[in-house]
C-alpha cells in the first residue's frame, strides 16, 4: 500500500518515481492539492508551454467512458516527448479506468488525479494505493513548521528579512489552504520591496488571515443573523470545492472568539473595545458583523453554538457525502437563531 504524508510525500514530489506514472492527491487543502499538481504538471513535461503535451479530462465526464483515460495516457504524441494528463475528480467515478492504467502503466506520460477529501474507503483512493504503479498523496493543511518553511521561502526568493514579532504575528494568520497562504505571504513581500525587513506594521497592513480568507463572508452572515446571504455565498464556496468541513472548522473558531469577547462585555466593556483588544486583532471589515453577533447572542447561546458547531464537525466526516448539507443546515441555523436574538 503506497499512501504518502508528511516527509515521505516531500520527498516524492521533489524526485517523483517514474515507476508510479499514476498519482492521486487528496486532502481538505485544496490549494495544497492545486500546487503539488501544478508542479507534478511542470516537471513531467519536457516543454510546459506545449499546448498538445497537456491533457485535461473531467472525472465526471470520464466517468462515462473510463477507459478514455487508458487511450489518452498511451496515446504516442505526434512530435514526440513527454506528455501529462490532468484529471479533477467528481461526484462520479472512474475508478475501472484507473484500474486498467495502473495494469498497464505508461512510460511517458504522468497522471495526475485531483480529488477533495476522500474517505480511506473510498474506491479511486484504494485504487491508487493497491496499484504498484500509483500513488496516493494525502494533502492536509500546514503545521507550524510548513508555514515556517513556506515564509522562509518566499522570504529568501524576496530577498528580505521579518522581525521576530511581525513573523509571530503572520504564522497565526497563514495555514488551512496552502495557495492563499502563499499568494499572502507574496502580496507581503510586494508590500516591503526595497526596505529590507518586514515589520509587524507591515503584517496587520497587508495580511489578511488566509485560512478564512474565503469563509469569512459565510461565518459574519451566519452569526449576525442573515440567512439568505449564508445560502448564496455557501453555494459558491461548494461551486469553489471548497471543503464544508473547513468552513464549520472557520465557524468553530469565530464562536469560541465570540463567545470569550460576549463575557468580556457581559463584565462592562463595551463591544467595540473588547472586539479591538482581541488578539489576533480582528480584522477591520468584520468588525461590524461581530458587533451585530454580540449584540444577537448571548454567552449561553453562543456556548449551546459551539456545542452545536462540535457535533457538526464530526457528522460532516462521518458522513461525507452529506457534508455539504450538514455545513449548510448548521450554519442556516445559526443565522436563523442570531437574527431573532437570544
Amino acid at each position: 500500500m503506497v499512501a504518502l504524508r508528511g516527509r515521505d510525500a516531500t520527498a516524492f514530489l521533489a524526485r517523483p518515481d517514474p515507476a508510479r506514472p499514476l498519482i492521486l492527491l487528496y486532502g481538505p487543502d485544496s490549494g495544497l492539492v492545486r500546487e503539488r499538481a501544478d508542479a507534478l504538471i511542470a516537471s513531467a513535461l519536457d516543454d510546459p508551454k506545449d499546448p498538445f503535451a497537456l491533457v485535461r479530462l473531467d472525472g465526471d465526464e470520464l466517468a462515462a467512458e473510463p477507459s478514455r483515460l487508458v487511450d489518452e495516457a498511451l496515446a504516442i504524441p505526434m512530435f514526440g516527448g513527454r506528455r501529462a494528463i490532468r484529471v479533477r475528480a467528481g461526484s462520479r467515478s472512474f475508478v475501472a479506468g484507473v484500474e486498467a492504467l495502473a495494469a498497464s502503466p505508461p512510460r511517458e506520460c504522468r497522471v495526475v488525479i485531483e480529488a477533495g477529501d476522500i474517505k480511506p474507503d473510498n474506491a479511486l483512493r484504494k485504487a491508487c494505493e493497491k496499484a504498484a504503479s500509483a500513488v496516493a498523496i494525502g494533502c492536509y493543511p500546514d503545521a507550524e513548521a510548513d508555514l515556517a518553511k513556506l515564509i522562509d521561502d518566499e522570504l529568501r526568493a524576496a530577498n528580505l528579512q521579518i522581525g521576530r514579532d511581525a513573523r509571530a504575528v503572520l504564522m497565526t494568520l497563514l495555514g488551512g489552504d496552502r495557495q492563499a497562504s502563499r499568494n499572502e505571504v507574496r502580496k507581503l513581500t510586494l508590500y516591503a520591496h526595497g526596505r529590507g525587513e518586514i515589520t509587524l506594521d507591515d503584517v496587520m497592513a497587508c495580511v489578511s488571515d488566509a485560512s478564512d480568507l474565503k469563509l469569512d463572508v459565510i461565518v459574519d452572515a451566519a452569526f449576525s443573523g442573515k440567512p439568505q446571504l449564508v445560502e448564496t455565498e455557501f453555494a459558491k464556496a461548494m461551486v469553489a470545492g471548497t471543503y464544508p468541513g473547513q468552513i464549520i472548522l472557520a465557524a468553530q473558531r469565530h464562536a469560541a472568539f465570540l463567545h470569550k469577547t460576549s463575557l468580556t462585555v457581559e463584565s462592562g466593556t463595551p463591544a467595540a473595545t473588547a472586539l479591538d483588544s482581541g488578539f489576533p486583532r480582528l480584522h477591520f471589515s468584520r468588525k461590524a458583523a461581530s458587533e451585530a453577533a454580540l449584540r444577537n447572542l448571548s454567552p449561553a447561546r453562543l456556548a449551546q453554538i459551539i456545542e452545536q458547531l462540535a457535533v457538526a464537525s464530526l457528522d460532516t466526516r462521518r458522513q461525507a457525502g452529506l457534508g455539504a448539507a450538514i455545513a449548510q443546515r448548521t450554519l442556516l441555523s445559526i443565522a436563523v437563531s442570531a437574527r431573532r436574538r437570544s
